[in-house]
């Protein structure tokens, strides 16, 4: 093990949006009193957004400069190689109060022409959805571009989208080009490449404080849509007890569920890094040299130099991914 690497966390990163609440302060202990906030950015590399260390030795350090002083020790051989001192992933808490925007993003390819981006590709754990909450992924028939397009300029698009009504642990896998938007009253975890581009092509007719409606980006969605994509978004899973249960297996990143009673022992043998998200409960995580608390709505980095510790908890949830 790499002694001066140990279980990372990170200050939130808190983000106001016209459809936020207050779910985030007030269930999951982010700090803040503002009434709108939708996201808590939890592991960032985006650019103007890059997490801060919160425990430990290096406390105050930027995830930008532990990735160029510690490289693969940090992310693991194959995906330094990859990735290089870019970060893979970008691990959200979100709040949505409101609607969010019907919206899709682009493929790697697209992305990388468009805006010298990754595209993003995402995935959803529903942590609490109030009653008829839902989730719109995808459209509820075959759909060409042209008709598409008909209802996007009748205001009629919702009629030609897709409503999941959602409940907690609920998991959607939304791959580029599909055409999706969380619902008012829904709380999840969100998985996710590292990339913030979004093409909004509705809002609702909403406008802000001064009027003004948020920008669509309906030019740029037209070619980014994918209309022939099967509906098989929602992700079925196990649930066994100190057991790494597979939810998403992308080329992206890899996540399980991992409800734990008692202690386990995990041996890091997959060359990558590891993030636990808390979605439920409490646990420690304990190595060699220091035991870290997780509280639900909490989220660490296990670098990947760290080959060896034990998840203890008397009941939680923790969703796992690496890469």
């Amino acid at each position: 093990m790499n002694s001066e690497l140990y279980p990372l966390k990170f200050y939130p990163i808190l983000k106001e949006k016209i459809w936020g609440g207050n779910k985030l302060a007030k269930q999951l202990n982010k700090p803040s009193n503002q009434q709108n906030i939708g996201e808590s950015w939890e592991i960032s590399d985006v650019e103007g957004d890059t997490s801060i260390v919160a425990n430990g030795r290096l406390k105050g350090e930027s995830l930008k400069s532990l990735l160029s002083k510690y490289q693969h020790a940090l992310v693991g051989d194959k995906n330094y190689e990859v990735f290089g001192d870019k970060f893979p992933l970008l691990i959200k808490f979100i709040d949505a109060k409101q609607d969010l925007s019907i919206q899709l993003h682009p493929n790697d390819e697209l992305a990388a022409k468009r805006h010298n981006s990754f595209g993003k590709t995402e995935m959803w754990y529903v942590m609490q959805a109030d009653e008829d909450a839902n989730l719109i992924v995808g459209f509820n028939k075959k759909i060409t571009p042209q008709e598409y397009l008909k209802h996007l300029e009748e205001k009629t698009l919702t009629e030609i989208l897709n409503f999941d009504k959602v409940k907690e642990g609920d998991t959607y896998f939304i791959e580029v080009g599909r055409v999706h938007a969380i619902g008012a009253g829904v709380m999840l975890a969100e998985i996710q490449q590292t990339s913030d581009i979004t093409y909004r092509v509705y809002d609702w007719d909403r406008v802000d404080a001064h009027g003004n409606e948020r920008e669509l980006h309906n030019d740029l969605a037209i070619d980014a849509i994918d209309f022939n994509m099967a509906n098989d978004y929602k992700v079925n899973y196990k649930s066994s007890v100190n057991r790494s249960n597979i939810m998403v297996d992308c080329p992206y990143f890899k996540t399980s569920l991992l409800p734990i009673e008692g202690t386990i022992n995990k041996i890091n043998d997959k060359d990558s890094l590891f993030i636990y998200m808390c979605v439920d409960g409490e646990v420690k995580i304990e190595t060699n040299t220091v035991t870290e608390i997780l509280t639900k709505g909490e989220t660490v980095l296990i670098p990947a130099s760290v080959k060896d510790f034990n998840i203890v908890s008397k009941g939680a949830k923790l969703l796992e991914v690496y890469v």
